[in-house]
């Protein structure tokens, strides 16, 4: 069995260091394997990381989201070869540095065969300081793409934001992500951020997409979230053709992408899930949620990608697909 990753990030000052702390010692987080990255030569942050565990590794060099993903990778090929000699290890948690862009790391942990063989990507939390995040996000790229990519959403400082700055930030956050549970750091129970792939195939994905996404604010222009909806079965060879061209072609727009769709043919629906220009192999639950409509709903959440040009290319795969279909019966 496969050890779950969970990767913790959010933007320098944030408090990952905090949270990790008390994550660790909590029996949710117990054998715990900790990989820490810390941006320049002489890392710092791995000596706050509380030795709950001896698997506590410095990721040195620079920034995970370059220069440091081959490092990642032997890290984690150490890990596995430490597991099979009896290290017991129940999860992987990667500690980004606040300035990191999370998708290539999660791109590594999704399509890394050396890293597929012993490890999975269970989720991504995104931690956001209540106090400078409003700031952060209109100032740095990098923050609004961890917010967007994020499975958890967890607000920090709180209890020394300004009134009504925290709300604000709040409404902000489920606009840029709005499929993402948010939580206050400080009453977060650990279990809650745990298997996130589990909560997105139950029902995370189903209540995210059943009402339509809400547009970003007006610092937020170049990314954009929204839902579409489709009454009819889908096609899935014209829908897997399309992601698989979105994702070649315009990979560095697609933040998040996230499906539940009725595909012609198929009794349960198909859950889509990708980052950028990688995407989950699609995955079929056992069954519709009870009370669903069946309609299909893809939910994205893009950068400097107009919605209407994803809407046109998706029509144009559907409909040549239904032609062919048509052609290929007569």
């Amino acid at each position: 069995m496969r050890v779950p990753v969970t990767v913790l990030t959010g933007f320098l000052g944030a408090g990952k260091t905090t949270l990790l702390n008390r994550l660790l010692r909590t029996p949710d987080f117990a054998g715990a394997a900790v990989l820490v990255n810390e941006f320049g030569e002489i890392g710092i942050d791995h000596l706050l990381v509380e030795r709950l565990t001896e698997e506590v590794a410095l990721l040195e060099g620079g920034c995970l989201c370059c220069m440091v993903r081959g490092d990642l990778v032997r890290a984690l090929e150490d890990l596995a070869a430490r597991i099979a000699a009896g290290t017991p290890v129940r999860r992987v948690v990667i500690e980004t540095t606040g300035l990191a862009d999370p998708a290539p790391i999660l791109q590594t942990l999704m399509t890394d065969r050396r890293v597929l063989r012993g490890f999975a990507l269970d989720g991504v939390a995104t931690l956001v300081d209540a106090v400078a995040g409003a700031a952060t996000l209109d100032a740095q790229s990098e923050a609004m793409a961890q917010v967007a990519v994020a499975d958890w959403l967890v607000l920090t400082k709180t209890d020394i934001a300004a009134p009504g700055v925290a709300a604000a930030l709040t409404a902000r956050l489920r606009a840029l992500n709005p499929g993402a549970p948010l939580f206050e750091a400080a009453s977060v129970p650990a279990a809650a951020l745990l298997d996130a792939a589990n909560i997105s195939a139950g029902g995370r994905a189903v209540a995210v997409a059943a009402q339509p996404a809400p547009q970003a604010g007006r610092h937020d222009r170049s990314i954009e979230s929204f839902t579409l909806t489709f009454d009819a079965p889908l096609p899935w060879q014209g829908v897997s053709a399309w992601l698989g061209m979105l994702a070649l072609t315009r990979g560095e727009s697609l933040l998040r992408v996230k499906g539940l769709l009725n595909i012609a043919g198929e009794d349960s629906p198909v859950v889509v899930h990708g980052v950028q220009h990688v995407f989950h192999p699609p995955a079929m639950l056992a069954a519709w949620p009870q009370g669903h409509d069946r309609k299909s709903r893809l939910v994205f959440v893009l950068r400097n990608l107009p919605r209407e040009v994803v809407e046109q290319g998706l029509s144009a795969f559907i409909a040549a697909t239904d032609e062919k279909t048509i052609m290929e019966v007569r």
